[in-house]
């Protein structure tokens, strides 16, 4: 099945416990004011991938411990986002899915039920400029995390790098995280 992609990243420490795949989903008309991945947005941006070569690459990638999934909205591409997720589900990586939809709203959608129930983690929430946050992986005040299996505490999520850059072999270099609190 075909995913649109902002972009991958195999090695991240700023997007969930352990070493984890970090995996952009492309597109999403939520227009959270002052969001830190406009660069997402567009649905027409970012490149196309298959789910199966994508879910294969994360689970061959060597010491990750699970992956995690943004953008975007994820939630905005259910059918892919279901099929990416049931192949991961299959392999031993912890699975955690950012989004901007309420917990409320993701069991209301069409898929959503069949999708959370492949998902260990799920920060969900828009993101609220005026309740920036910062920390925990949550960008803002409002925003919560769900454990929706055992696989992890909240204790898990506290001492996490706000975030990172990650310096590529051949020179491109990836931000990733949350944006702390300005001073």
């Amino acid at each position: 099945m075909k995913v649109r992609l902002h972009a991958v990243e195999l090695g991240s420490r700023a997007n969930g416990p352990g070493l984890r795949a970090a995996v952009w989903f492309q597109g999403c008309t939520l227009a959270c004011r002052g969001c830190f991945n406009p660069g997402t947005h567009d649905a027409g941006g970012g490149y196309e991938a298959d789910t199966e070569s994508l879910a294969g690459e994360i689970a061959a990638a060597g010491g990750v411990e699970g992956v995690s999934i943004s953008g975007g909205e994820p939630f905005q591409q259910p059918e892919a986002l279901e099929d990416l997720l049931r192949r991961l589900r299959a392999t031993p990586l912890s699975i955690l899915v950012f989004s901007g939809y309420t917990l409320e709203r993701i069991r209301a959608l069409g898929r959503g039920a069949e999708i959370l129930a492949n998902i260990d983690v799920l920060i969900a929430g828009p993101y609220v400029e005026a309740q920036h946050l910062g920390r925990d992986l949550l960008g803002s005040a409002n925003q919560r995390v769900h454990l929706l299996t055992s696989r992890y505490e909240f204790t898990d999520f506290a001492a996490l790098p706000k975030c990172e850059v990650i310096v590529h072999r051949d020179g491109i270099v990836t931000v990733s995280g949350i944006v702390p609190i300005r001073s």
